[in-house]
């Protein structure tokens, strides 16, 4: 019996609408500054936040982040396009704090809309609809309310 291999069917495609210019949303998107106050910035306590970021076709953001030493997060993302304010493309590989992997590939648009951005997200390779809804209701949601509240309150 041969199993099927689903990953590449299981993604998600979201939008958001974010209220600032594409170049604006971009960079607080890709920019390593820019991230580490958004990142944390509907957090109650302080936890850990490092991020590295070399913006270029090949190059990779690394970020790790958690409540604290014991508990990481681990994501590194290698830039497959570039396409400055108006799309990026990633493959993304993630290591949560039990040590389990996954790598995704990530297709983010920025689009004029309303005078902000609407921001879409397409991501597949999920291995398990369960994390496929995870990044859907929770991770991506949570992503959007911060870099929201990071580029209203700047």
């Amino acid at each position: 019996m041969t199993e099927l291999d689903t990953s590449e069917t299981i993604g998600l495609r979201m939008t958001r609408q974010l209220p600032a210019t594409p170049e604006e949303v971009f960079d607080a998107y890709t920019d390593a500054e820019q991230q580490k106050i958004w990142f944390s910035i509907l957090d109650e306590e302080p936890g850990i936040v490092e991020i590295e970021v070399d913006l270029r076709v090949g190059g990779t953001q690394k970020a790790v982040w958690g409540p604290d030493r014991d508990t990481l997060f681990t994501e590194v993302q290698t830039f497959l396009e570039i396409d400055r304010p108006r799309r990026l493309v990633t493959e993304s590989t993630g290591n949560d704090p039990s040590g389990q992997t996954m790598t995704t590939h990530i297709v983010v648009t920025f689009e004029p809309h309303d005078g902000g951005t609407l921001v879409t997200v397409e991501q597949t390779g999920f291995p398990t609809p369960e994390m496929r809804d995870f990044f859907e209701t929770m991770a991506w949601v949570g992503a959007f309310d911060r870099i929201e509240a990071y580029l209203t309150r700047r």
